[in-house]
């Protein structure tokens, strides 16, 4: 398969943890006879920096006639610490899902056996994780209309919501449901927003289409410490914007790791894929960023055409370099020496010897990696 891949890598770590999905994607190509084409183009700080336009509109119209993106991160603290600023980052990812038609944000969250000692959480607590959100992303409160008084002391932001825009993904999250545990929980705010009401009732009226797919309701707070307390308990959820970024971000830490979480947001035409971790602009150029986030996605970005073999691999090599303690310092102490770049090349070794791992993990730790 022939695929063309715009790579969005963005600021702060986002072009060292690109740079290793891009290395592993590079040895599946190889590996299943498949060509991958890269194409780089600017977006977030970055993109300002250059073109005083968080999305330029070269990089929209690459993203238009390419099959996939691939995203790393942005945000600069220039930016992000100066809320008087008119041009900011993520106007350019909201402008970007929005121009695309990216509506469904899904984010697996899975609970990692070598890894439930590295999470703040209780090991019988997170035991058996195995979540996947599907977070509503371009209507709500983030793309509403927004005022603030003359006088700077008042300020609102709407929220709004139509039935067409609920249907449309929740369809999706009862697919994936039906492949997964048969079970789909609403999260909303139904006893006090009028949005949440419509969310409740036009997916329980959509759920009859469904009927062997269990639905639930929580209210997002109730969500929120249930995803602390039992989070083995959710298959699939199905959220709006806003509760959909504080909820997966909040389940991050079941995995021990913001730097494990991938992401997939797709519409009816376009797909892109992205960790869902920041730019961490203290960590940049220092080679320390966990790029399995970023790899992971690559992987949805296999799955999002059917290279479901190809995807596996991938999957199997995390696996393995999470077994092996092949990890970034967030988790890993004891060996201090493996690096961003090493972690890709791994894994990207893996891929090409899956029976050889013990000698390339020494291979990593003496600094002698097979991959170039």
């Amino acid at each position: 398969m022939k695929l063309n891949i715009a790579v969005l890598s963005g600021d702060g770590i986002g072009p060292e943890v690109t740079a290793q999905a891009v290395k592993v994607l590079k040895a599946i190509a190889v590996e299943f006879d498949h060509r991958f084409v890269f194409k780089n183009a600017a977006v977030g700080a970055t993109a300002i920096d250059q073109f005083n336009d968080p999305l330029p509109e070269k990089t929209l119209d690459l993203c238009k006639s390419t099959d996939a993106i691939l995203f790393g991160a942005i945000g600069h603290p220039k930016y992000d610490y100066d809320p008087t600023a008119k041009v900011r980052p993520e106007q350019g990812l909201l402008k970007l899902r929005k121009e695309l038609g990216l509506y469904a944000n899904v984010r697996p969250v899975k609970a990692y056996e070598a890894l439930l000692e590295k999470s703040p959480l209780k090991r019988d607590i997170i035991a058996g994780t195995d979540i996947s959100i599907y977070r509503e992303l371009t209507g709500g409160i983030y793309f509403g209309e927004k005022h603030l008084s003359e006088d700077g002391n008042h300020a609102s932001d709407l929220c709004a919501y139509s039935r067409e825009e609920i249907e449309r993904i929740a369809h999706q999250a009862f697919k994936a449901a039906q492949s997964r545990r048969n079970k789909v929980t609403l999260v909303d705010k139904a006893n006090v927003l009028e949005t949440s009401r419509l969310w409740r009732r036009v997916v329980t009226e959509l759920a009859t289409q469904y009927p062997d797919v269990q639905l639930d309701f929580l209210f997002v707070d109730n969500a929120a410490m249930q995803m602390i307390l039992n989070p083995s308990q959710f298959d699939v959820i199905l959220t709006e914007n806003l509760f959909g970024d504080v909820i997966s971000d909040e389940a991050s830490v079941i995995g021990g790791s913001i730097g494990l979480l991938a992401s997939a947001s797709v519409g009816d035409k376009y797909a892109m894929f992205e960790p869902i971790h920041g730019s961490y602009p203290e960590g940049a150029g220092k080679n320390i960023a966990n790029p399995i986030a970023s790899i992971l996605s690559a992987a949805m970005l296999l799955e999002h055409f059917d290279l479901h073999n190809e995807a596996e691999l991938i999957k199997m090599a995390v696996d393995r370099s999470l077994e092996l303690g092949i990890t970034t310092p967030d988790l890993n102490d004891n060996y201090n020496n493996i690096t961003t770049s090493k972690v890709g090349d791994f894994i990207a070794d893996f891929i090409a010897h899956p029976y050889d791992t013990n000698a390339n993990f020494n291979n990593i730790h003496l600094g002698q990696s097979t991959i170039i």
